[in-house]
């Protein structure tokens, strides 16, 4: 929850020239709902795509306070991030509803940034493989092969968001990895090696590059260090 409307603007118009020569990656803000239309209108012509942080699974109805697919995607949003740890923990978003606004989002065309991750408490409890790819079996649950080009999954600890904690590489790869061999179980080794699964949990300028080395690491879901044109243009660079 950054940024004002007049805000992102301006963030939008300072970034893109930073940017724009990484064409060899993705680069996609999500802001918040309000911000959409003026970072859209501010990333036109550029290599910047822009994103909602969350969606409704319902097209209308009596859900105040929610935002439907088509609400997005008529005001320029291209993305969505689905599932963040965030809305798990304090919204109350279940695998369920995950699932549905997975569901929904692709049906009208958005591409999906899906979020999974363990808790703390899992993680010391050594059950972070049977969590995760407990979370990716339920979120994906009816979705077809076809679709899974327009999903991206990020793997985000719980225990890693906002907390200034980060996975060491080699416990992003670890998991990174199990989210490829699950989805490999699930639709075949040719969709587990064409998945793109990310890493978010206080990924920054200084962690971004040996994170990113990792084989099955192949970007990034950014916080804090995104609302700092300098340190997400260097993020994005080691991504290029």
């Amino acid at each position: 929850m950054n940024q004002t409307p007049n805000a992102a603007r301006e963030f939008v118009k300072a970034l893109a020239p930073m940017v724009a020569d990484k064409t060899n990656c993705d680069v996609v803000l999500c802001v918040p709902f309000v911000d959409i239309w003026v970072a859209a209108e501010a990333a036109r012509g550029t290599n910047i795509k822009i994103g909602a942080q969350n969606v409704h699974f319902k097209e209308s109805g009596a859900y105040t306070g929610e935002i439907s697919a088509d609400m997005l995607t008529e005001v320029g949003a291209e993305y969505v991030i689905i599932g963040h740890s965030e809305r798990r923990q304090y919204f109350g978003e279940t695998d369920e509803t995950v699932n549905l606004r997975t569901k929904t989002a692709l049906a009208k065309g958005l591409k999906v940034i899906l979020c999974v991750g363990e808790l703390l408490e899992a993680r010391q409890a050594g059950i972070t493989d049977e969590v995760v790819a407990m979370q990716i079996k339920l979120d994906l649950a009816g979705i077809e092969k076809k679709d899974l080009a327009n999903i991206i999954i990020a793997y985000e600890p719980v225990w890693a968001i906002g907390t200034g904690l980060t996975a060491t590489p080699e416990q992003a790869d670890e998991v990174c990895g199990l989210i490829r061999e699950t989805i490999g179980k699930l639709y075949g080794t040719d969709a587990a090696e064409a998945m793109i699964i990310q890493y978010g949990g206080s990924m920054n300028d200084k962690n971004a590059a040996e994170l990113l080395s990792k084989p099955n690491v192949d970007g990034g879901l950014i916080g804090g260090a995104s609302l700092k044109t300098d340190a997400f243009t260097a993020i994005v660079t080691a991504a290029q």
